[in-house]
């Protein structure tokens, strides 16, 4: 079995097409940056650095990757600028294996834990409703019976697009329309999961940022309630981010981090953004798991993050 063979054909494909833009933009810059050089020298490392970091990948995780690059040319003696490519691959992968990052190509959720409950959180307008919808069509896909809780209720529309959504993939909704309490939807999915011998329990939560504490007031009521029916829910606190802001998705993520225990990570619009590179930057700097990462419109374009295959697409 090869090392990427866990992924299909066709997985791949969209994958590299997703990644397209992001790829086109380091190969361009890492092109100009080995221009006429045979070897890897202070000049190739300094340009590299710079590549990195307006990849958004950020200062950081650039500065870890240069001292891994130094490391092998002190050590190979001499480093050819034709190997850069795949120095670059390896060194990436060995700083996301670091965070614990399982490469699977499956949508998978423990089996000691039925329901499973994930708690999504996110600002809107990146994603959230559409990454919740895209989950529950492949966890359902994947065999599991799922249910779904509107307790975004401070907006209509994420309500209205979240009840669409569930119509679409054929699942049950938990819903009490814009301005009800979110911890009584989040208590009635749950209720409703356990009666129904439900799989998966998947909560929608308001998507602000603006008064820290009120998010975390809010959050920690939602899990409280869910505690009196499941003690130890949610079992995941699952934070989507929108790639294509680059360094913005990076704090909001600070944010996030702050106002609650977010324990899994999805990045969405990576299909539209030559900023590509914040997904190994966000997975370096808040040693959380990346899970998902959204690559496209179409409903199967939500993909498990295969740290191996995601650098290999970047970088071959």
């Amino acid at each position: 079995m090869g090392l990427f063979s866990i992924f299909s054909k066709e997985k791949k494909e969209r994958l590299d097409e997703g990644l397209s833009k992001t790829k086109e933009s380091v190969f361009s810059k890492l092109s100009r940056a080995v221009a006429g050089k045979s070897k890897v020298d202070d000049e190739v490392l300094d340009n590299l650095e710079e590549i990195l970091v307006t990849s958004d990948v950020g200062v950081e995780t650039t500065l870890k990757i240069i001292e891994r690059i130094q490391q092998r040319v002190l050590k190979d003696k001499y480093l050819g600028t034709a190997e850069l490519n795949s120095i670059l691959k390896e060194e990436i992968v060995e700083l996301l294996l670091e965070n614990n990052t399982n490469d699977t190509s499956e949508f998978t959720i423990p089996s000691d834990k039925k329901p499973y409950v994930i708690l999504v959180v996110g600002v809107n307008g990146v994603g959230k409703t559409t990454t919740i919808g895209k989950l529950a069509w492949q966890l359902k896909n994947a065999g599991k019976k799922v249910i779904l809780g509107a307790a975004d209720t401070f907006r209509a529309a994420a309500v209205d697009q979240l009840i669409i959504w569930a119509e679409r993939v054929g699942v049950p909704i938990i819903n009490q329309g814009m301005g009800s309490d979110p911890a009584s939807v989040a208590y009635d999915a749950l209720k409703s999961a356990l009666s129904q011998d439900m799989d998966v329990v998947i909560i929608d939560t308001a998507g602000r940022l603006h008064n820290k504490v009120n998010l975390m007031n809010e959050l920690s009521k939602i899990k409280k309630v869910m505690q009196k029916l499941m003690p130890d829910a949610p079992h995941e606190i699952l934070l989507i981010l929108d790639a294509s802001t680059g360094q913005n998705a990076i704090e909001q993520a600070k944010q996030f981090t702050l106002a609650t225990e977010v324990n899994a990570l999805a990045l969405t619009k990576l299909d539209g953004t030559a900023k590509g590179g914040v997904v190994i930057g966000i997975s370096d700097q808040f040693k959380i798991p990346v899970k998902y990462i959204g690559i496209g419109e179409k409903i199967d374009d939500l993909q498990v993050f295969n740290r191996r295959e995601f650098v290999d697409s970047l970088f071959k």
